[in-house]
């Protein structure tokens, strides 16, 4: 039976519940404490009444096998998730991901108990998050413009910068336009030239609240990690699982019409061949960036005009550039129109010459699209090749992935079923396919409504 002591102190009144349950190796019985402190305001009797409930639903936890007494805070238990998660095969940028949010919840819930969290402390830093000025103190670095100079001045490459700095070469040729990176990334760069950071960037905090998306995902990690808790009986619930997740507007995809994709493919004949390849494939698979970046040739089958999509080509400061599974780790296979075949077949020609005038420079990795020594190439470059791309041609902002949703938008707008279109995509479900071209769904639904009006209705006939 529990047992309960009230406590007197300059605060106020406090009791403590013990309940002694089993006995440690040298057959000490073990005991379990928790205080509990009325609130403001309350009667004694009713105190008192109120204690011999919580004491009862103490004691009942204890017998279940909760380890309510639990010392830990979120942040100690939160970092052993972390760890179980990587071990467990969890891919490399989900776990930065899960470090970063840990980093900006430990200030606040990272110092709470495990055992102490409950659903309004969630709503209520869910709420902060979302403040004004939450964003304070992260300093962002605008290029000068004149750090290209800088560099031919010095005889330094924009590779060579990237490498000594220890941050993406996309980040440095950002540095190089004018365009906002980092303000930690752009102090490394300072560094590297033995300048201050003001000759060559302006510096400025944001000051601006999370989005609504941004505060989903902080909601989802706590929930995984209370989750785990959970399950190792430390909690008696997972106090994420009990509140309504931040609220989210999305958006509708970016997408290109038909006319605009001619333009597009009429702009790359201009361009060096690499590039024309593989924005080609882009356009033509819908695949991911790193997709078609992690594309191998020994996964091209020219002969069926088909291609394994297996892999996925990603970057981190950590490791690089590196390859790993597809996101939902699923071997699809896609097939390819006879205009890219043709093109596939006369690019790996230029290819092997290529490979022959580098000699031994190169670096046979089997990679279609590599850097010049053969080495696989970053995929944020395709991302940054787009974009001036783009802005040479005159044409709307490309984004990697616009060609993507163009593509689905284009299937589903034909009356290709949605299993179809998910399997092309490599969606495990065509509830998420469903979810993301829901505005094209909508709109052939109207039209197969139509059609039935027509036949039905209207005596028309195809």
């Amino acid at each position: 039976m529990a047992n309960i002591k009230r406590i007197e102190g300059k605060t106020g009144v406090s009791y403590k519940i013990t309940v002694a349950k089993g006995r440690d190796s040298n057959g000490k019985q073990i005991r379990h404490y928790t205080t509990w402190t009325p609130p403001q305001g309350m009667g004694e009797k009713r105190a008192e009444k109120e204690v011999q409930k919580i004491a009862l639903q103490y004691e009942t936890q204890i017998e279940q096998g909760f380890q309510l007494d639990n010392r830990q805070t979120f942040l100690e238990y939160a970092r052993y998730v972390i760890s179980l998660k990587e071990q467990g095969g969890a891919k490399h940028n989900t776990i930065l991901e899960y470090r970063h949010l840990l980093s900006r919840l430990e200030p606040t819930l990272g110092r709470m108990k495990l055992t102490e969290n409950r659903p309004q402390h969630l709503s209520r830093l869910y709420k902060d998050l979302q403040a004004p000025n939450v964003r304070t103190g992260e300093v962002k670095a605008r290029g000068k413009g004149n750090l290209a100079g800088k560099l031919k001045k010095l005889g330094m490459s924009r590779a060579a910068l990237s490498k000594a700095a220890g941050v993406a070469p996309v980040t440095v040729t950002h540095a190089c336009r004018g365009e906002a990176i980092n303000g930690k990334k752009a102090e490394a760069i300072a560094a590297v030239l033995d300048a201050d950071v003001k000759d060559y960037f302006e510096l400025r905090k944001e000051s601006q609240a999370l989005s609504g998306k941004t505060v989903l995902e902080y909601h989802r990690f706590v929930h995984t990690v209370l989750a785990q808790a959970e399950r190792e009986m430390l909690v008696p619930y997972n106090a994420a699982a009990k509140i309504t997740p931040p609220a989210v507007t999305r958006k509708e995809p970016e997408y290109f019409q038909p006319e605009q994709i001619a333009d597009i493919l009429t702009a790359l004949e201009g361009e060096p061949e690499k590039w024309r390849v593989l924005t080609h494939l882009l356009i033509v698979t819908g695949c991911r960036r790193g997709e078609v970046a992690g594309l191998k040739w020994s996964k091209v089958d020219l002969e069926n005009g088909r291609l394994e999509i297996s892999a996925n080509l990603c970057y981190s400061k950590e490791r690089g550039i590196y390859e790993t599974t597809t996101k939902t780790g699923n071997v699809r296979f896609v097939n390819i129109p006879a205009e890219t075949v043709a093109l596939l077949k006369k690019y790996r020609a230029s290819q092997a010459a290529l490979r022959l005038a580098n000699g031994d420079r190169w670096q046979d990795t089997g990679y279609l699209f590599t850097q010049d020594d053969g080495r696989p190439m970053n995929p944020t470059s395709i991302t940054a090749w787009l974009n001036k791309f783009s802005k040479r041609r005159g044409l709307p902002h490309i984004h990697p992935h616009s060609f993507r949703h163009s593509g689905a938008s284009i299937l589903i707008s034909a009356g290709t079923d949605l299993v179809t279109v998910a399997g092309q995509l490599g969606h495990t479900q065509t509830s998420t396919t469903a979810d993301i071209y829901a505005h094209v769904v909508e709109k052939t639904k109207a039209q197969a409504t139509e059609c039935i009006a027509d036949i039905m209705l209207r005596g028309k006939r195809a």
